[in-house]
């Protein structure tokens, strides 16, 4: 670069257009994940929208994926939420393995803390959105859908119905499936789906270049699996102690004395959003139990 070439780059104005550039208020980004229908109650706490569970992605085997979380607030009060390493083939976590030593503890107050810390289920598929009255610009879209187990049961009992008189089906055919009626109540401050049903088995559409449209815009769900969403153990570990500093569990405080041990003070963080997916108690309950087995 030249003098004269210098000279007329570095004006004055050029540099307070800059930081006045860089001192605006910035916009928030958004970390919504865009790619995601999630239902909305109305006022009286009830939903219902009409959806359509889709075939298995091309490339892809099933037409859902299973992830294990764990989300909690320990006695810092900070947060740890962060994917679990049992959703890889049963590979170790640390807080299963904390959770394991407190389950078998054999103290009750121990187990209400593993209680708290146990593992959340989610699955995730992709959906054609039929009805959505909250947001009818969601209507013929294609997202992915977060769902608990209790949705998945319903998934299954269709697939499996357990009376003569029920014909099994495919909820996932392009062709054979059926729309989702999911219907939406808050019971004791949850989501309950118990109303929710399928209707009679119908194609999607009436041509297959309409399907093969909906088909080209699902969205992986492998995805969900790949090894960069997961963090390393010794990363996970690290979040753990940070999130656990200062507790002092029953078991640990019976091998101490009867000093008075004052409980740490510390500033609780925020709750963050946590996505509501329904739990179920006995399918946590055994998985503690396993662990338990396994001490």
């Amino acid at each position: 670069m030249s003098l004269d070439t210098l000279r007329r780059a570095n004006t004055l104005d050029k540099l307070l257009s800059q930081v006045q550039a860089e001192s605006a208020p910035q916009e928030k980004k958004s970390y919504v994940d865009e790619r995601l229908w999630k239902p909305e109650l109305d006022k009286s706490g009830n939903g219902y929208a009409v959806i359509r569970f889709l075939p298995a992605p091309e490339g892809e085997e099933l037409p859902w994926v299973k992830l294990w979380k764990h989300a909690f607030q320990g006695p810092t009060g900070k947060w740890y939420i962060e994917n679990s390493l049992t959703t890889l083939n049963g590979g170790k976590d640390p807080v299963s393995e904390y959770n394991s030593q407190l389950w078998n503890s054999g103290l009750e107050s121990d187990k209400e803390i593993a209680r708290k810390q146990k593992r959340k289920l989610e699955y995730y598929s992709n959906i054609y959105v039929v009805s959505d009255s909250k947001h009818p610009e969601n209507e013929g879209k294609v997202f992915l859908f977060r769902y608990g187990k209790k949705i998945f049961d319903k998934l299954m009992a269709a697939m499996q119905p357990e009376f003569e008189d029920e014909t099994p089906i495919n909820p996932f055919d392009f062709w054979e499936g059926a729309n989702f009626k999911l219907k939406i109540r808050k019971v004791d401050g949850y989501w309950n789906y118990d109303a929710s049903s399928f209707e009679t088995v119908s194609a999607l559409k009436g041509n297959d270049d309409e399907l093969n449209a909906i088909w080209g815009k699902q969205y992986s769900l492998q995805e969900f699996l790949a090894p960069t969403n997961f963090k390393s153990y010794d990363e996970l570990k690290k979040r753990l102690d940070d999130v656990l500093s200062g507790t002092v569990t029953a078991s640990a405080a019976a091998m101490i004395d009867d000093d008075v041990v004052e409980t740490p003070q510390f500033k609780s963080e925020p709750a963050p959003s946590i996505p509501s997916v329904d739990e179920d108690e006995d399918d946590t309950m055994s998985y503690f139990q396993k662990l338990a087995n396994d001490g």
